[in-house]
């Protein structure tokens, strides 16, 4: 037991030392919507040369409304922190929230505390806003983005919350694109038959084309269940994530097509994340 603890806390502070830490742990939520959401189709728009689109979503998708999946976030064999994803009915409008909490030794050594909110038009999976409340380590700030599609522009709003400096950055936008949040459901909405292929824009203030494909079929144990599924790998093909990393992610192969399992590969390691639970 001395040996594991030790091992773990080793673990945990190599982890702590890694510049993209936070941005995994909360992985969940964003690297994994953000690289992972490299699984969907496009609308009417061209980035750089390539014509890329979002779909609506089918006639038959149900929106999971009221549900939340949580999730283990595991680095070597040591649970690294805990993700929650969940959607909810706001007006005419839907509400994706995540959360992201380190724990353990992780949590000792780099605490994370995250929260993200995004809206997005349900008829067409255009992304309407987002906004990020992120304590890391010493770091504190919160974000705001607004998609302006009449101009095809996004405007970012950051402010420190420990030193109150602030930045205000607008970028180009697509005539619709997801995000980093609302991708995690845009992907489930997808037939994701094996051997089809999605390219789509995403954004988180700049936009990022990505590219994923439906490679398989598996059957998944994690603690939520056993689950027949397909896997689907992206990757981003151009943008600020090329060349960041890639995504396994595992589809439940029924109609709701729950995401029970994800893979992150980094230039450091690898991340797995494992449905521990569906909350309604």
């Amino acid at each position: 037991m001395h040996q594991e603890s030790n091992s773990a806390s080793g673990a945990a502070s190599s982890l702590a030392k890694l510049p993209l830490y936070s941005s995994l742990l909360s992985g969940l939520i964003v690297l994994i919507a953000a690289v992972l959401s490299a699984q969907q189709s496009p609308s009417t728009d061209t980035i750089g040369a390539a014509p890329v689109q979002i779909d609506r979503p089918r006639p038959n998708y149900l929106f999971p409304d009221g549900r939340s999946y949580v999730y283990s976030a595991e680095w070597h064999l040591i649970t690294a922190g805990i993700g929650e994803v969940r959607m909810d009915v706001a007006g005419s409008e839907r509400k994706v929230t995540a959360t992201a909490e380190s724990s353990g030794a992780v949590n000792v050594i780099f605490p994370v505390r995250d929260r993200f909110e995004s809206r997005f038009d349900p008829r067409t999976f255009c992304s309407l806003s987002i906004f990020k409340h992120s304590e890391e380590g010493a770091h504190k700030r919160e974000t705001s983005i607004q998609f302006d599609y009449a101009r095809k522009k996004s405007t970012l709003d950051e402010k420190n919350l420990k030193t109150g400096e602030t930045k205000h950055v607008e970028n180009d936008l697509a005539g619709c694109a997801t995000d980093v949040i609302t991708g995690f459901y845009y992907l489930q909405s997808l037939p994701l038959q094996p051997g089809a292929q999605y390219e789509f824009p995403i954004s988180d203030g700049k936009t990022t084309i990505v590219h994923a494909t439906v490679e398989k079929r598996e059957v998944i144990k994690v603690p939520a269940g056993t689950f027949p599924s397909v896997m689907v790998t992206a990757e981003a093909t151009s943008g600020p994530l090329q060349s960041k990393g890639k995504v396994w992610v595992w589809y439940s192969e029924d109609a709701t097509h729950t995401p029970v399992q994800m893979r992150v590969k980094l230039g450091w390691g690898t991340l797995l994340f494992r449905l521990q639970r569906i909350e309604k």
